[in-house]
């Protein structure tokens, strides 16, 4: 029996599961929120400490890995960075990832301003919860920390890196991972000296296989997901009734919204502004990798629909094509860049946090910095959401409640998010190409 069990939950698609484990959840919480108002007796505070710890579990989870998922994965991407053989080129590409990164972080920011997701909320159902997630309970509204100036922040970026690593620096281990791996690159790329090449290559093959070892961990993470988003919905509901669904709209919609936009919008802008055709006509050729990429989830598995896309049909050369769509799988995370800044607004109004102008511009800098590690991992914009809100000055427990919040709709926002990403890719790709002459012949 427990074995068939087994065997029906890993053979379950992952989406599929996670998306039940929603539902159900909510629909749970939901009728014991209802059944709490309508006897007047505690039902939801008392089923909920049984409940709950299956989802501070999964949260636990994610904090253990999110440190060395970033760590390995910066470094062994800006490693890869073939800096000398590619030069200009390559420096251009890079140069419209960030740029395409900066404005759907802008976009989002503004997006949320606009939206302003959670305003007015009550924060005592919102305690409560951080009750039942096994942390310590605080006066947010009195007592939340409040970040620090841009000054102190840019000095925050460069500090000991073990002593970045130990208190969870996230800033400083971004910026030293960049360094790191830039570093190798331009060593293995200026010396002649054989024997050093081989060390560094070996180096670069022993980083590569402790991201992959630690790709095997958030697989069994994503694994034991489901649960944990069934406890932490029944959680959620149970304890704020009807009233979370309000944030979980705004933020879904808002989040829904910056990506179309990007889409729809932006890109073709951009197209038009460089390659002076029909930015639509273009991406009509791109429809068969976003598509793919919508139901996948995953960048890196519609690297194949990503390269025929852009080599057969819009006729990029394949030396730039092999070159500008792997490194955009890996830094491009547009999507994931409109997605952050909504659910840092929603923080910040959850718990009376102020965002001033140097707030926001350090929250979109932080945002595409930390987007770049995002590359290659399943659900990598939940484990940023830990970057983003320690940056804004969020104690654990507030961070916990905003992450539990995410895991119930992150399935949904997943799907658009990965579809922008390869877009972002295509249409990079495509202008550059555009740009320096490396398309056969025109659309």
């Amino acid at each position: 029996m427990i074995k068939s069990i087994i065997k029906w939950y890993t053979s379950t698609s992952l989406l599929t599961r996670l998306l039940s484990g929603f539902i159900l959840g909510s629909i749970t919480g939901g009728i014991l929120w209802y059944i709490s108002i309508r006897t007047g007796r505690p039902v939801a505070e008392s089923v909920t400490p049984y409940v709950s710890p299956f989802g501070s579990v999964l949260i636990g989870m994610l904090k253990m890995i999110v440190i060395p998922v970033i760590f390995f994965s910066l470094i062994t991407g800006a490693a890869s960075l073939p800096i000398k053989r590619f030069g200009r080129i390559g420096l251009k590409v890079i140069g419209w990832y960030l740029f395409c990164s900066f404005l759907a972080a802008s976009l989002g920011a503004l997006l949320a301003l606009v939206i302003n997701p959670g305003a007015g909320a009550n924060l005592e159902g919102w305690q409560k919860m951080v009750a039942t997630l096994g942390t310590q309970t605080n006066e947010y509204a009195t007592a939340a920390p409040t970040p620090g100036g841009f000054i102190s922040i840019m000095l925050n970026m460069f500090v000991n890196p073990f002593e970045a690593l130990a208190s969870n620096n996230f800033l400083a281990i971004i910026t030293f991972s960049i360094l790191f791996g830039l570093a190798i690159r331009m060593i293995l790329e200026s010396t002649q000296d054989k024997s050093r090449i081989t060390v560094l290559n070996q180096l670069v093959q022993l980083i590569e296989a402790a991201r992959d070892v630690i790709f095997k961990i958030v697989d069994w993470i994503l694994e034991y997901s489901p649960i944990g988003v069934l406890a932490l919905s029944i959680t959620n509901f149970g304890l704020y009734g009807p009233n979370i669904v309000g944030p979980y709209i705004s933020v879904t919609l808002g989040v829904i919204a910056g990506i179309l936009m990007m889409v729809f919008v932006v890109y073709p802008i951009l197209l038009f502004a460089v390659t002076r055709q029909n930015p639509y006509r273009i991406m009509k050729g791109m429809d068969e990798a976003i598509i793919t990429a919508f139901i996948t989830r995953s960048s890196a598995a519609t690297l194949p629909v990503s390269l025929h896309t852009v080599q057969e049909k819009l006729k990029v050369r394949s030396e730039l094509a092999s070159f500008s769509l792997p490194l955009g799988a890996t830094i491009n995370m547009d999507g994931v860049c409109v997605h952050l800044p909504m659910f840092a607004v929603l923080a910040a109004n959850m718990f009376h946090i102020p965002l001033s102008l140097p707030g926001l511009i350090v929250l979109v800098i932080t945002t595409v910095l930390a987007s770049i590690g995002a590359g290659g991992v399943p659900g990598g914009s939940i484990m940023l959401l830990f970057i983003i809100l320690q940056t804004m000055g969020l104690d654990s427990a507030q961070i916990a409640v905003i992450v539990a919040l995410a895991m119930g709709i992150n399935p949904i926002l997943d799907m658009f998010e990965t579809a922008n990403n390869v877009t972002g890719d295509m249409v990079c790709t495509y202008t550059v190409a555009s740009n320096e002459k490396l398309i056969d012949s025109q659309v």
